[in-house]
């Protein structure tokens, strides 16, 4: 079979980059056009499908070329959603996607193809699925291994009520190395209710996938141990495994599963990346991209290495001089500069997958023995393994470091992927060392600092992008403890900024200074311990103190409000946070604009707390 997916794919890669862009457009044709929603779909014949296949492929690659956002999961289910909304009558029937990664195609077929170049925009389509976008989303996801738990608990709400729909979620084998879909095949499988899982089988994740799992679904693939295998132990029935991309078989395999009174589970191979060739030969086989030449599937946008190029930077040196460090990642090799670490140490290195509650108490094991285990985790996904930060690193004071990337508002990818809370949440448990770069130069310094901290747990966290910094250190400097920095002197107001939103408060000072007042601009660098000798200083010396901070309310300001108020201070505290809501997808620049945290906001803010009141 993979021989097969194989040959397809470069025949349809070599006539696709025949074609120009133009010829794209114009083959955004008539079998398409006639497929307003899932009902136009299933009044076609069968025989049609591979047509449309290939029409609805085109029309994602030129759409997705010039928003960005997740092509090579999308063409990888081409086949299998339209063959999905070809034998389930949806929006009756559920269909549950997870992640929602993949869902373009779906959402070109359920009506929202008019709206698909506002995709990741703001006030456009979402990039993932989403129950206020569509009836065809009856559960929003972003998050990986949601799929199966939700859509069992629509089917065993559907049987209280005596309906009589569908229920079907959609899973890839990389979601499987969560624990929480082991949670839910566990719980499914004994619950004899009817539900379809359908198994996106790719072999890939954003990165390839690892651990046991892959080596039993290839064992699968190749047509052993299909009468007794994880699933069916379970109390799943499995069928399968099916080409994902021959409709001609796709398509009966539903048909034979879609009345199932008991849960089945239908394993389904696919490529990521099918059917453009710059996908399917990318490593991350066209994971996420920017906007992007069709011609060639290059990108039309130059990206800036930026903070998490200086974390990998900065490790690789703290390593070179310490043995006992090692770098551990969930399933995001690439995106949090573990890769990078990896090529220069292999041996001090672990993927350990979608798992990230493993993930920390697998380093809390190491911390145990004597290692300096980094957990490099975006801070979105972090949440997913709170307990485990609490239970198994935070009570024992085990010196795991965690290295928050994407922390902040991360623009199209919105609120799911948002990292709005950390502060928040780390910085109520107690031993915690919380630290947050204001540049990559203060993230190398961060780095080097966590390195260093041996008798308890630290994080540092950083933004999505770069802050065009200063040229960077060949290896960072440890601070001291709790102590923050004055960068820019005034006499008049005080704004004390906790990360990357120093520039804007530098920027702000200079815009107060425009209309006589002088401000005072100092960098934090830790909410826990709080440099309470800084604040003191400002809050003495100042009319006003202004907190800055890309998170959430509960963060770095309440742990200044805390200090001032058992301190006695008087002074007038303005706090500028994220508003308390979460934020949809758009620009960075526009969510910044919304949120009321750019330089010319921060300065208004001032200017309006200082007008006497009448």
């Amino acid at each position: 079979m993979a021989g097969l997916l194989a040959t397809h794919t470069c025949q349809f890669a070599q006539e696709f980059e025949r074609r120009s862009p133009q010829l794209i457009h114009h083959r955004r044709s008539s079998l398409l056009d006639s497929v307003q929603n899932p009902g136009d779909l299933r009044r076609l014949p069968a025989d049609l499908l591979p047509r449309l296949a290939d029409e609805l492929r085109d029309e994602l690659v030129t759409a997705v070329s010039t928003t960005g956002g997740h092509l090579g999961a999308g063409l990888g289910v081409v086949e299998l959603t339209i063959a999905l909304h070809y034998v389930f009558h949806t929006p009756e029937d559920r269909l549950v996607w997870d992640v929602g990664h993949q869902s373009y195609p779906h959402k070109i077929l359920t009506g929202r193809r008019h709206r698909l170049r506002s995709l990741r925009q703001k006030g456009g389509l979402s990039g993932f699925t989403k129950r206020s976008e569509s009836p065809y989303d009856p559960f929003g996801a972003a998050h990986s291994s949601t799929s199966i738990s939700a859509a069992l608990g629509l089917a065993l709400a559907r049987d209280a009520t005596n309906a009589r729909h569908r229920v079907v979620a959609v899973i890839g084998d990389g979601a499987l190395s969560a624990g929480m879909a082991y949670e839910a095949l566990n719980n499914a499988g004994a619950s004899a209710t009817g539900l379809v899982v359908v198994l996106n089988d790719n072999d890939m994740s954003i990165a390839p996938p690892v651990g046991a799992l892959r080596d039993h679904l290839a064992t699968l693939r190749r047509g052993t141990g299909r009468r007794a295998n994880l699933f069916t132990a379970l109390g799943f029935r499995y069928v399968g495994p099916v080409d994902g991309h021959d409709l001609e078989t796709l398509v009966p395999a539903l048909r034979a599963v879609r009345d199932t009174d008991e849960p089945v589970l239908l394993h389904v191979v696919t490529e990521k990346g099918y059917g453009y060739a710059p996908a399917a030969e990318s490593r991350d086989r066209g994971h996420g991209v920017g906007r992007f030449d069709i011609a060639n599937g290059r990108p039309l946008e130059a990206s800036r290495p930026g903070y998490t190029a200086a974390f990998a930077r900065a490790l690789i040196a703290e390593a070179e001089a310490d043995p006992r460090i090692v770098a551990l990642t969930a399933a995001m090799p690439d995106g949090t500069g573990v890769a990078e670490f990896a090529r220069r140490f292999p041996a001090r290195a672990f993927d350990v997958g979608i798992a990230e509650q493993h993930c920390v108490t697998f380093a809390a094991g190491l911390a145990a023995e004597g290692l300096k285990p980094f957990a490099a985790l975006y801070s979105t996904f972090l949440q997913r393994a709170y307990d485990q930060v609490v239970h198994d690193v935070a009570i024992q004071k085990l010196p795991v470091r965690f290295a928050i990337d994407r922390a902040g508002l991360v623009g199209p990818d919105g609120a799911t992927h948002a990292g709005a809370f950390d502060v928040a949440y780390l910085g109520c448990l107690p031993h915690f060392v919380v630290m947050a770069a204001a540049d990559e130069t203060e993230l190398m310094h961060m780095v080097a600092t966590a390195a260093a901290i041996d008798d308890r747990p630290s994080a540092f966290r950083y933004p999505r992008g770069g802050a065009c910094g200063p040229h960077l250190p060949m290896r960072g400097r440890a601070l001291e403890i709790g102590r923050g920095r004055v960068v820019r002197e005034g006499g008049d107001v005080a704004l004390l900024s906790f990360g990357a939103g120093l520039g804007d408060c530098l920027a702000a000072a200079g815009l107060l200074d425009a209309r006589g007042i002088a401000a005072t601009v100092a960098d934090a660098r830790f909410a826990k311990p709080l440099d309470t000798d800084l604040v003191s200083r400002l809050t003495r010396g100042h009319s006003l103190l202004v907190t800055v901070e890309h998170g959430s309310t509960g963060g770095f300001s309440a742990q200044v409000l805390t200090h001032l108020a058992r301190s006695g201070s008087r002074c007038p505290v303005l706090p500028l946070t994220l508003p308390d809501a979460f934020i949809d997808h758009a620009t960075p620049a526009e969510q910044a604009e919304e949120c009321r945290l750019t330089a010319p906001r921060i300065a208004e803010a001032v200017l309006r707390r200082l007008q006497p009141r009448g």
